[in-house]
């Protein structure tokens, strides 16, 4: 019963003081929401990075050769010849550019790029119609294309672009086939693609060589032999410049990712967190205050039988009551910005409901920590002195 009563007493003090039990609260309000916000946008940023590396294949090597020294760029042939190492899958070429697609009265900038027959199992691309790039094609040079759904929407509209023609800065190609939406990763937009045999887009571009290149291994476990035979031969071909070229791997940048992605939310988290603490701080002074103001009451109950224990129950109710209603706000307020920080950067946040539990259970905590002193104060006035107080 004097549990009960006790709760009854601090919720009345706390409803009776309005503006004041809210400022008090503020700190508490700030330091949920922070974190809330702050963890919940830092995972959802690192689960978006690792499921475009896992779109990627966390078993492949991405080989870029960054034009230094003498030999600046690689031969097809020499880059052909790394599918024969040990533990290798495939490998894919590719040239990149861009070029201005035309059809009819309609134009756009595409993405162009020259690939091989194996760059389509590499990005898990699917035919919406006709069919993909064949070694003949390359082989022949021939003008032929593969269009991206994004490319052939804007060209042809509701229409089969499979046997027209598309004009690529001016020279006629071949449409053969139609990709099917596959969206964007960390490479950019998968759609606005036009990809056309790598050795006619060594001619077209004016590109001599190959400058990047994908490894795939067999499975992830060959990926550490793979990579060290690919810098192992790539070290004899740039021996005079070790700097020219790079190999990554996939996995070691999704790990970097996330631990990067941890220790700035774990950075930020503990600098909202401080304002949990200030908060707890902010709690302590105005309860000493309420103390103060109210020592001629604490005198009064205890002239009427209320022991210590009634009182500093009275008190540790009080400082809890301020700083849970202060979390909930918070955890309110928190979830309502991490709502509308998806909707300003156009991709949904997945709520972190651990922090937001974690976040709770520490503001009750604050509440109980900063409010043992001012309410032991309380119990130990003698009712003498109290009742002597204006």
């Amino acid at each position: 019963m004097i549990f009960f009563q006790s709760i009854r007493m601090a919720m009345t003090s706390v409803i009776g003081n309005k503006i004041r039990s809210f400022l008090t609260m503020l700190g508490i309000i700030i330091g949920v929401s922070s974190v809330i916000l702050v963890v919940s946008v830092g995972r959802s940023f690192t689960d978006t990075i690792t499921g475009q590396f896992d779109d990627l294949g966390t078993n492949q090597l991405m080989v870029s050769i960054m034009g230094i020294g003498v030999t600046s760029s690689l031969t097809y042939e020499e880059v052909d010849a790394y599918s024969h190492l040990k533990g290798v899958d495939l490998v894919s070429p590719t040239i990149s550019g861009s070029a201005t697609a035309k059809y009819g009265n309609r134009h756009m900038d595409a993405s162009l790029e020259g690939v091989t027959p194996n760059y389509r199992p590499l990005k898990n691309y699917r035919l919406r119609a006709g069919r993909f790039l064949l070694d003949i094609d390359s082989q022949y040079r021939q003008e032929v294309a593969v269009l991206g759904s994004e490319v052939a929407s804007k060209l042809y509209g509701l229409g089969n672009p499979v046997g027209q023609d598309v004009r690529l800065n001016g020279i006629s190609f071949k449409v053969v086939g139609v990709l099917q939406p596959k969206g964007s990763d960390l490479t950019g937009s998968n759609d606005d693609k036009v990809l056309i045999p790598i050795a006619t887009a060594e001619r077209f571009l004016q590109t001599k060589g190959i400058q990047s290149f994908v490894v795939k291994a067999a499975n992830r476990q060959d990926v550490p032999e793979v990579k060290a035979q690919l810098e192992n031969s790539l070290g004899k071909t740039f021996k005079n410049h070790p700097e020219a070229y790079n190999v990554f791997d996939a996995q070691e940048m999704i790990e970097s990712s996330e631990k990067t992605s941890a220790m700035l939310s774990t950075a930020l988290a503990s600098i909202a967190g401080i304002s949990l603490v200030v908060g707890g701080i902010g709690i302590m002074n105005i309860m000493i205050m309420s103390v103060n103001e109210r020592t001629r009451e604490i005198g009064i109950r205890k002239a009427l039988g209320a022991k210590k224990n009634n009182i500093l129950m009275q008190f540790m109710f009080e400082s809890i009551v301020l700083s849970t209603f202060g979390g909930l706000i918070g955890i309110g307020a928190g979830l309502g910005l991490t709502s509308l920080a998806g909707q300003l950067i156009g991709n949904p946040i997945a709520y972190a409901w651990d922090m937001v539990l974690i976040a709770f259970l520490f503001s009750f905590f604050i509440g109980l920590v900063f409010g043992i002193s001012p309410a032991y104060k309380a119990s130990r006035l003698r009712p003498i002195y109290a009742l002597r107080t204006d």
